[in-house]
């Protein structure tokens, strides 16, 4: 896939990721003084109530920016743009997006991965009205939302994924991916795939066993290709709510491609929690999008 910088970024907050029932809505996070905030700006033209992000634009920084857009978790069923963990971006001259998308008791898939391509062609298109590069753009998320900044990475020129929602003509490429310990592939996801109540269930409209043809169009394994951008995936050792198998599957589906991809092992983690948000791991994610949204800058 040919480069294009788009960050979307994940909370890096249990309760914002989770595959499993439905969290108290996240308290807002403290916003850097000085920050322009535009709330609730619709990437569809009259579309569903949840077809709308959220763009902070820093005090600071040389414009163009490069753009970090978050994709909330939630098991696809729960979360809001509220809750954006990775603010802390605004003071390092990034702009940061969050993104709303159709859930899965509105829409069974593809809708949520239609959407936030949807999110990232509008705002490329309008990248030169808030100073932003349009070809500097990074994703991230976490769980639910690891799972469509992935999609969003290998599935940049795949055509059952793009729909044609608001924007179109217009890439949805984008040029790095922070995949916070997000399922890779659903056909390998034991017991979940079984269990006709599960998040991967209500996402598909039925089993894995019911839906094959749907849930490998959901895994980004499936569309791994030598041009896909670089990835960082973080991942807890004792995950019990996506297994960490998932990430290493991916990792190596990645690397016999020949795309740049870097899997980050936390010790004793589970899904979310404090650990993902350490000087150590704001650091990892930092450096990643410094050298792949900033790099010869």
């Amino acid at each position: 896939m040919k480069r294009i910088s788009v960050v979307i970024v994940a909370s890096v907050v249990v309760v914002a990721f989770g595959l499993g029932q439905e969290k108290p809505k996240p308290k807002p996070p403290a916003v850097p003084a000085g920050t322009q905030v535009l709330r609730d700006l619709a990437y569809v033209p009259n579309g569903h109530e949840r077809q709308k992000l959220d763009l902070y634009l820093p005090k600071e920084g040389a414009r163009p920016l490069p753009l970090v857009v978050w994709i909330h978790g939630g098991g696809w069923r729960a979360g809001s743009k509220e809750g954006v963990p990775l603010l802390w971006l605004l003071e390092r001259g990034y702009a940061v997006a969050s993104v709303n998308y159709r859930l899965s008791q509105h829409a069974p898939f593809p809708a949520q991965i239609y959407d936030c391509k949807a999110a990232i062609r509008w705002l490329r298109a309008s990248a030169s009205k808030y100073g932003i590069d349009p070809n500097r753009f990074g994703v991230a998320g976490g769980s639910a939302g690891g799972h469509l900044v992935a999609l969003l990475g290998t599935g940049g020129e795949v055509k059952e994924l793009e729909g044609d929602l608001g924007t179109t003509g217009v890439s949805s490429r984008v040029q790095a991916v922070c995949d916070i310990y997000g399922p890779a592939d659903f056909l390998r996801f034991e017991p979940m795939n079984r269990d006709p109540k599960s998040p991967i269930s209500l996402l598909l409209g039925g089993t894995v066993e019911e839906k094959k043809d749907s849930a490998r169009l959901a895994s980004p394994v499936t569309h791994v290709s030598k041009d896909d951008p670089p990835f960082l995936i973080l991942h807890g050792t004792a995950d019990k709510t996506v297994p960490i198998s998932q990430s290493e599957i991916f990792e190596r589906a990645l690397k016999q491609a020949g795309v740049e991809v870097t899997l980050v092992k936390i010790e004793g983690a589970g899904h979310g929690g404090p650990q993902f948000n350490t000087p150590e791991i704001r650091k990892t994610i930092a450096d990643f999008f410094d050298k792949h949204l900033r790099s010869g800058r």
